[in-house]
């Protein structure tokens, strides 16, 4: 009773921290609603842990707790593979977009080298 009791209140707790990540913008939607999707089928089945078990013997698995926790890490692999994804992403944006910036960097350097020459042509000549 108190393992139920103590994962029912650690859902609602993460619930509340998902949701108020949200609110304050400090977590993408996509990934907030893969969070709260995730709890939504966490939290009920925290508070009535035998749910699974019917299904863990169709699959075979011993019992519902033991499908729970494959359950869990394959979905912590996949999340992992995805971040993963991101950042490989992100990396090859900042790759293109400091390579764009210094090609502008030089041609801003050239711009005003020229300015500078013309200016100083003028000078000379008047």
């Amino acid at each position: 009773m108190k393992l139920t009791l103590v994962t029912g209140l650690t859902g609602l707790v993460l619930l509340a921290t998902i949701v108020e990540l949200l609110r304050r913008r400090q977590l993408r939607e996509k990934y907030g609603m893969l969070w709260l999707g995730l709890l939504f089928v966490v939290i009920p089945l925290s508070l009535f842990p035998t749910l699974l078990d019917g299904v863990a013997d169709l699959l075979g698995v011993a019992t519902g707790v033991s499908l729970v926790l494959f359950l869990g890490i394959v979905f912590l692999l996949l999340v992992c593979i995805h971040l993963s994804w991101e950042v490989s992403r992100l990396e090859e944006e900042t790759r293109t977009l400091a390579e764009e910036f210094a090609l502008l960097r030089a041609e801003v350097e050239a711009d005003r080298a020229d300015r500078a020459d013309r200016q100083e042509l003028v000078s000379r000549d008047g």
